[in-house]
Formats: structure tokens, C-alpha cells, sequence
């Protein structure tokens, strides 16, 4: 393994890793080079979106939907299923791994992060990093507006409400709202 290979491998196991490296630049700008032309397709263009969406993401099911603009890091350390729906600017920073079950709907203005920074300005100022997976449940609803911070679990069946900050797990058959986001109500199956 090169170095670089070594810096990514740390980014995708949750330590630190050194960010600032010419390589994690150059696959930034190729991520970025293809979802501006994802993003400046003709609206009829599926065929052609969904392949760009296929070349960029880790994995996907066959059926998916993802409305313009989309912004991601990297796009391979993303794993959709069955069934997905991403609404307009929806944003995911994929330092570390993000998965996504089967029917998911995902509102507007949603943020995925996973990108983990430290709280004193001094390793800050020395560009110190490290990366936390997401990972999403089936038949999750995610209200408009919300965040997900890294590290967080989302069980199955879970509908999380508009304007939503996630900072923890949330169990199965729930639905949560607010900032933080703590349950309102069990939900049956």
C-alpha cells in the first residue's frame, strides 16, 4: 500500500487521518467533475443521470431517484437500496461509510455527515480529521431540513420530522423530531 492507501484506509476505519493530501484533493475534484454534470442535466435525462449516479455511488439498487442538485465527497463510500428517494439538495459527506436500506425517502435540504473535526482550535489548525459511518435503516422517512451527525444508527421503519438534528441511535418503529431528535411516539409495524 502506498501512503495515500494507507491515509484512506485510516479515514474509512474512524481514525485519524491526514485530510490535507494531494490525492484526497484530485478525487474530491473528480467527484465533483461528474456531479456538476449530473447536476446540469436536462431534467428528462434519467437514463444518463442514473448512470452518473451509478459510477459515483459505492453501490445502489436498481430503482432509485435522485433529484438535482446532489453534493457528496467522494460517492463511493455510498450504498443505497431498493427504492430510494433523494429529494432536492440533498447533501451527503461520505469521509466514511454511508448506507442506506430499501425505501428510504429522504426530504429536501437533507445533510448526511460523517466527517468528525476536533473541538480545540489547535488540532483543528493542524488539519487533524477522523470519519464515523452512517448507516440507515429500511423504510426510513427522513423529514425535510434534517441532519444527521456521524456515527448515528437509524433503525427500520423509523420517520424522523422536518427540521430534525440526529446526534444519536434511534431504535426501530419510532418516530423522532427536534434538536436533538428524541422519540414522540412508538410506530407498529
Amino acid at each position: 500500500m502506498d501512503k495515500f492507501e494507507i491515509e484512506w484506509q485510516k479515514m474509512l476505519d474512524g481514525e485519524v487521518y491526514d485530510a490535507f493530501m494531494p490525492e484526497f484533493f484530485e478525487k474530491l475534484v473528480e467527484t465533483r467533475e461528474l456531479l456538476w454534470k449530473f447536476n446540469n442535466m436536462r431534467p428528462s435525462m434519467i437514463e444518463e443521470q442514473r448512470n452518473i449516479i451509478r459510477r459515483l455511488l459505492g453501490n445502489c439498487g436498481e430503482r432509485f431517484i435522485i433529484n438535482q442538485p446532489f453534493r457528496c465527497d467522494y460517492g463511493c463510500n455510498i450504498h443505497i437500496g431498493e427504492d430510494f428517494i433523494g429529494n432536492f439538495n440533498l447533501t451527503v459527506l461520505d469521509e466514511a461509510k454511508v448506507t442506506i436500506g430499501n425505501h428510504a425517502f429522504i426530504g429536501p435540504n437533507v445533510s448526511i455527515f460523517t466527517a468528525c473535526h476536533p473541538l480545540d482550535a489547535p488540532s483543528r489548525n493542524r488539519n487533524i480529521q477522523w470519519a464515523k459511518p452512517v448507516t440507515i435503516g429500511d423504510s426510513v422517512w427522513i423529514g425535510g431540513d434534517t441532519t444527521i451527525l456521524p456515527g448515528v444508527t437509524i433503525g427500520n421503519n423509523v420517520v424522523i420530522g422536518a427540521g430534525s438534528v440526529v446526534t444519536k441511535d434511534i431504535p426501530d418503529n419510532v418516530a423522532v423530531a427536534g434538536n436533538p431528535a428524541r422519540i414522540l411516539k412508538h410506530i407498529s409495524q
